[in-house]
């Protein structure tokens, strides 16, 4: 079987990684193409997966326009040397419309409810979508559900364990206390007109927990000059070592959030949109989620108040897990038994 995977961000790496590395393990072959985003090259070099970059995007309208045409060349000119039986993407329409000129099925998954854009451009050319059991969307009859979230593709006790040794990356000791603050850029298509944190927040925040706390931040773009001491210097492949070992994660950026959940850290996600996952996450009391910052340093107080707060939350994250499931064995077992598989996962 050979699988043409478009990568467009790096939490794209993440999950389609231990995937990607069963099934060459069982005798697959692999392509990926890859938009150069953020930390994405990075880590597609750091888990020694092969790629081909298909440039770096654009922020604008027209910009956009321009590269979905010289995306799709690429990846049109790559297809036809790899000749794929299967393209997977997260939501790529760059995928989707070559899967559909080459009569070979495109599978994608989707969590983003308010992408709309995004899913005009994939789903006509799109076999099968898989959201989350929680995705508040009904997105037609191409849409499978499963039973767990994004995250456990990469986050699940079988493909991750966190590693201690981040305490030295980070240049702290084990008995240091730490809180990771993430900024978003606010340049995807879903992210316009939509805000998260203000900066008297953010400045207000650092202030206040700088002096019992050591404080990380993870941004994706330039920030006030008096919060850039704070950025966290890891490499890229680190991150959920970081987020796993946190006292608190406090962020505009939904991935991080829930990856979050997934690793029992307690979560404040602070962003005017939101999503089926986050709201299912939050019922579950994994996260806490503000659409402004109103009421966020309250949070703050409540949760650092917990003498418990770690116990707590790797608690209720271990019962969470248990009743989900596996879904990068779903998605190996969905190949392998592709047709038949459709029906049957739709069960």
């Amino acid at each position: 079987m050979r699988i043409f995977i478009d990568i467009g961000h790096p939490a794209h790496v993440h999950y389609f990684r231990p995937f990607a590395k069963i099934m060459q393990e069982k005798g697959h072959a692999i392509f990926i193409t890859s938009r150069e985003k953020e930390c994405t090259i990075e880590l597609l070099r750091s888990y020694d997966l092969s790629f081909y970059s298909r440039g770096t995007g654009k922020n604008s309208a027209i910009g956009k326009i321009v590269y979905m045409i010289k995306a799709d060349f690429i990846l049109y000119k790559q297809a036809r040397r790899f000749k794929p039986d299967f393209f997977l993407s997260m939501s790529s329409p760059y995928a989707a419309q070559i899967s559909w000129l080459m009569g070979k099925p495109h599978i994608c998954f989707d969590d983003t409810e308010h992408a709309n854009i995004a899913r005009k451009f994939y789903q006509p050319f799109t076999k099968v979508i898989f959201t989350p059991f929680c995705f508040s969307k009904d997105i037609g009859k191409k849409q499978i559900r499963f039973k767990s979230f994004m995250e456990l593709l990469y986050l699940h006790p079988k493909y991750f364990t966190p590693d201690p040794s981040i305490y030295s990356v980070l240049g702290i000791s084990k008995s240091d206390q730490y809180i990771l603050l993430r900024f978003v850029s606010w340049n995807a298509n879903h992210d316009i007109g939509q805000s998260g944190l203000d900066l008297q927040t953010k400045l207000a925040l650092v202030d206040k927990l700088k002096d019992k706390y050591k404080i990380f931040i993870s941004s994706e773009g330039e920030m006030p000059k008096e919060l850039e001491p704070f950025r966290v210097k890891i490499p890229a492949n680190r991150i959920h070592d970081v987020l796993a070992y946190a006292t608190l994660f406090i962020g505009e950026g939904a991935t991080m959030t829930s990856e979050c959940a997934m690793l029992g850290t307690p979560a404040i996600y602070v962003n005017s949109l939101d999503a089926g996952t986050l709201k299912e996450q939050e019922k579950l009391g994994l996260i806490f989620g503000f659409r402004n910052s109103n009421g966020v340093m309250e949070k703050v107080d409540e949760l650092l108040s917990n003498v418990n707060l770690a116990a707590d939350f790797k608690s209720k994250r271990e019962e969470a897990v248990n009743s989900l499931i596996d879904p990068t064995s779903m998605l190996v077992d969905f190949f392998e038994n592709y047709p038949k598989s459709i029906e049957k996962t739709k069960e």
